[in-house]
């Protein structure tokens, strides 16, 4: 039961640093969702969004920030 308890602990705290950078994120003005070839729909009543570029940005970030982590992690 200890590897669960841990596991939880982790996933809150993964949580919680995720919502402070999407908050950190929204007071810094960045377009994220906006940029060019994000695409957005709208109608009456109703709006789709699909953030293509965004995705990619954050991906390669992550998977670069992820990279040097574990390479000092060695």
């Amino acid at each position: 039961m200890s590897d669960l308890g841990r596991t939880l602990i982790f996933l809150g705290l993964a949580l919680v640093v995720a919502g402070l950078v999407v908050v950190v994120l929204t007071r810094l003005h960045l377009p994220l969702g906006r940029l060019p070839g994000d695409f957005s729909w709208r109608g009456r009543g109703w709006s789709v969004s699909f953030p293509l570029v965004t995705s990619i940005l954050l991906s390669v970030i992550l998977s670069l920030i992820l990279w040097i982590i574990n390479r000092f992690h060695r």
